[in-house]
This record gives structure tokens, sequence and C-alpha cells, in this order.
């Protein structure tokens, strides 16, 4: 098995990161055009106190009203931010740290944010790329696809998404014969999202099972394993010892679906974005950095992010400023899958969603962070200092957490 060269930058707080490198690259963020499904809503919400009570007594006045159960097997929300504002954030953070931005938006199934995106600075480059949902077994594992040849992009991108949407095309020589062709593509990079994640909610130990089956079988057609933004560190860290038995790189995807940038970067020497894809790929090189905000708890983060996503934007366009404009539901009236505000909500639904809403942004704010930080489990705070290997270098930047950080 191959080693694998991996630097880990472990920030404290902002700083210039010249001296490390030249390029920050920003993977793994989603805009107004992804689609979020909702069909977790009933696995959630008949489990959070108080939610659970008012969730029943929903579930039954549908059920009494409509002669049928809720069905959220086509629901899905999207985020608040244009593919623009997305591209900007990510961009302007990277700037910031003192490096030159590469940054690949990755919607789930769609690739129109980056077709929608021209960036007019010197030396500037738009990875066509789309966060591919590859359904497998009895689970489905979501996989980064990045930098599409643009004169082939779309086609490709019909084929990745017909093995995903029809049933008839899921089968294991088609998904072999597609990972084949994204890999005789020498600028794309392949990775394998948030692997460790129970996304499918099948129970750690089957979606462990299923891990180690999906990657004995294709395995090689992945350049990547992904240190995840909005995963909590000891699933990351967990992620990291995973790539190194099995000889393949880490990259970094901070997943935000809110207003803030990503939690993680790359960071590379490479002059243009198929420079960078050849360090990961062939030369199995990656150097990441966790910024300063990844150390916050990830409930606390998790739950600002909804109330970012649940907020209202009054500046936005119509159709798009509310949360109820955002999330899309199908009541079975005829009318399909429309948005909730279609149905008739002025107010953002009844008194109690309301109050569940302002709860999660009053739990998400930063007041908050400090109650999150005495229940956040040891093994989930970042540590100043981490090794895995003797092939890996391990750099700390200002190292010196502060007072609030060490307390945790």
């Amino acid at each position: 098995m191959s080693k694998t060269r991996s630097k880990v930058h472990i920030l404290s707080d902002r700083t210039d990161l010249t001296k490390s490198a030249k390029t920050g690259v920003s993977l793994h963020c989603h805009t107004e055009h992804s689609k979020e499904m909702l069909d977790f809503v009933p696995h959630y919400a008949a489990k959070l106190p108080i939610i659970s009570f008012f969730w029943e007594k929903e579930k039954q006045k549908y059920l009494e009203r409509e002669g049928k159960g809720i069905d959220f097997s086509t629901a899905y929300w999207s985020p608040p931010l244009t593919a623009g504002m997305v591209y900007d954030i990510e961009k302007k953070q990277i700037e910031d740290a003192g490096l030159f931005p590469f940054v690949s938006l990755t919607d789930h199934d769609c690739i129109d944010a980056n077709l929608g995106i021209e960036d007019p600075a010197p030396g500037s480059h738009v990875p066509i790329s789309l966060e591919w949902t590859v359904p497998y077994l009895y689970g489905y594992f979501h996989v980064g696809v990045h930098n599409l040849p643009r004169d082939r992009a779309v086609d490709i991108t019909k084929d990745l998404l017909d093995l995903t949407f029809n049933t008839d095309s899921q089968r294991p020589e088609r998904l072999t014969e597609l990972f084949a062709m994204l890999n005789e593509i020498p600028e794309v990079l392949v990775v394998l999202n948030h692997p460790l994640w129970d996304i499918e909610m099948v129970g750690k130990e089957r979606h462990e099972k299923l891990l180690d089956m999906f990657v004995a079988e294709h395995g090689r057609w992945i350049h990547a394993f992904e240190v995840n933004g909005f995963r909590s560190w000891s699933e990351n860290r967990a992620v990291i010892e995973l790539a190194e038995q099995y000889g393949i790189p880490i990259a970094t995807g901070g997943d935000r679906h809110g207003c803030k940038p990503n939690t993680v970067i790359n960071l590379t020497n490479a002059a243009t974005f198929e420079e960078f894809v050849d360090e990961v790929r062939v030369g199995k090189r990656s150097q990441v950095a966790l910024m300063p905000e990844y150390e916050y708890p990830l409930h606390s983060r998790q739950l600002h992010s909804f109330s970012e996503i649940l907020s209202h934007y009054p500046s936005f366009r119509d159709g798009r400023q509310r949360w109820f404009d955002r999330v899309f539901f199908d009541t079975g009236d005829g009318k399909g899958i429309v948005p909730l505000s279609a149905h008739g909500w002025k107010r953002g639904g009844p008194t109690w969603l309301r109050a569940a809403i302002w709860t999660l942004g009053f739990l998400g704010s930063p007041s908050m962070r400090p109650l999150f930080r005495v229940f956040r489990k040891k093994a989930d705070r970042v540590p100043r200092a981490f090794l895995l290997g003797d092939h890996e270098e391990v750099q700390i930047k200002e190292q010196a957490h502060s007072a609030s950080s060490s307390a945790a």
C-alpha cells in the first residue's frame, strides 16, 4: 500500500498562510441550486425533546385531515445564498489569508451554480463540480466530483445522474464504468465526502460495513477521503486514520449550507486547479488547514447554520426571502412540489413551529457557545497537536488557544 504525505494545519486564530502555501482551495460548498432532501425529518423530529410532542400531534392532525401520513420522500429545501454569494465569500476568506483562491461549488446532483459563475480575475478558474449521490446496495454515498471538462460537463453529469435517479441503471458494472470514465480524465478530482457519516441512517455498524465493501470495490477510483468541516473532530480523525490505512490522501470540504465560509480549506503551491488535482491524484500529497471556527463546538455551529438557513432575507429576490419560500413539499393537493408559501403560509407556519425556529436561532447564537463547550465530548475537542505516523508531518499554527478554548 502506497503511503501518503499529508500536512494538517490547526489554526487557533486568523493568520497569514503565505509561508505554508501559495494557493487555497475551497471544496464542497452548497448554493441555492442544491436540493437538500427532508426525508430525515421524521427520524429526528421523533427524538427531539418538546419538538417530538408537537410532531406527534401534527402527524395525527394531518392523518385525520388528509387520510394519509405525511410523505417527506420528495420534500426538500435549498440553501439561502446564490452561487455568486457563496463563491465570493469563499474567495475572500482565502484571499484574506494571503493566498490565491480556487473555489469549487458542489451542489447536490447539479452543476448549474458553476455554469453561472465567471470570475474575471487573472488566473482564476471556476471548476465545474457537483456532489454526486451514488446509490450502493442498501445505502448511498456522496462523492465530490470536481473540475469536469467544460465541453463535456453537461453530458457527463447526465450520465452520472442517470445512475442516481434511474433504478434500471443502478447496476454494479455501470457504476464501475462511470468511475473509470471519470478517472480517465486527468484533471478531474474524485473525493469520497464524509465517508464515516451514517447519512443513510442504517446504523454505525451497517454503514461501516457498507463503506468497507464500497471502498474494496471502487476505492481505486477514489482520489481522496474528505475531512469535513461539519463533522466532529473524532469522526474526522477516524477518517484520516482510515485514509492512511487505504493509502488514500485526504482533502478538506467545508460542506457549508448557510452564510459563513467553510471552516476547512486545502493548501497548495499549485498555480492551477489541474496542478492541485495532480498533487492529490498522482503525488498523493495533501496539505489542509482547519480554520479557527472549526474549533467551535460542532452542535453550536450546526444550530447557528440552521438559524441562517431559516432566517428572513428581505433584500433577496421574490420567492427566496423567507425560509418557507425555500422549503418545497407536495401535500397531494394537485399543485405538485411547490414552496410551503404556496400553501397559504404567511407567518412561517403554526405557533409551535415558529417557536421552535426561534429556539434554534437562540441556541445557535455565539452567547450560547460556552454551554456547548461544557458538554462537548473530550474526543471532539480539536487538539493542539495531532500525530498519525512518522511519515505524516503535522503543522500547528498559533498553538496557544484562547483561555475559553483551553477550558473546553
